[in-house]
């Protein structure tokens, strides 16, 4: 893994241990020479990450539609700045540059972050691996949501198995490494539709 895409706040939250799981998660990337490809902010979780692995020597890749430059305060310090007009375009940007995708604590913007990518693996548009750090039981709640869906039948267990679960950096970045797509024949049957 070169690249890994982190998707998180551009606020700290009210918990510190969030901020603390940030510049953990960076320091283990500079410390593995693994580049970390994000949003571009220099503020909240985002700024945190993004801090703590250029303290540590490592390489970023920040990427900011223009028309959030400004209002997110983008990161002036990063050693790769792309700047784009869509934020479609930016997420095809941060998934074209990555080897692999984790989600921090965040909210909307966020969860539609990971949950795009991870739906783009499960069409098989992509296969590389999706993780969301469990920060403080942060997506507990998220997860026991999306068993039941699958205990509805109305998300596949191969497709919620996509994504891992971790509240360690060092089993996350191991599992991400490890990680092999599922095999899935045929997304949709009509009798399914």
């Amino acid at each position: 893994m070169h690249a890994l895409c982190v998707f998180c706040a551009s606020s700290s939250g009210r918990d510190p241990v969030y901020a603390a799981a940030a510049r953990e998660l960076g320091a283990t990337l500079a410390a593995r020479n693994i580049r970390l490809v994000y949003g571009g902010g220099s503020v909240g979780l985002m700024g945190e990450l993004a801090d703590a692995v250029l303290a540590n020597g490592g390489s970023v890749t920040g990427v900011v539609p223009y028309a959030l430059w400004g209002r997110e305060v983008g990161h002036r310090g990063l050693d790769d700045l792309r700047i784009v007009d869509t934020m479609h375009e930016r997420k095809a940007v941060m998934a074209e540059l990555s080897d692999a995708f984790i989600a921090l604590p965040g909210g909307l913007g966020t969860l539609e972050e990971i949950f795009e990518i991870w739906t783009w693996g499960q069409l098989g548009l992509h296969a590389k691996p999706c993780g969301f750090l469990n920060v403080n039981g942060y997506y507990t709640a998220l997860f026991t949501f999306l068993d039941r869906a699958v205990g509805d039948a109305l998300l596949r267990p191969q497709h919620r198995a996509m994504a891992i679960v971790e509240t360690s950096i060092a089993t996350m970045l191991e599992k991400l490494e490890s990680w092999q797509p599922p095999c899935v024949e045929k997304w949709i049957r009509h009798e399914e539709v």
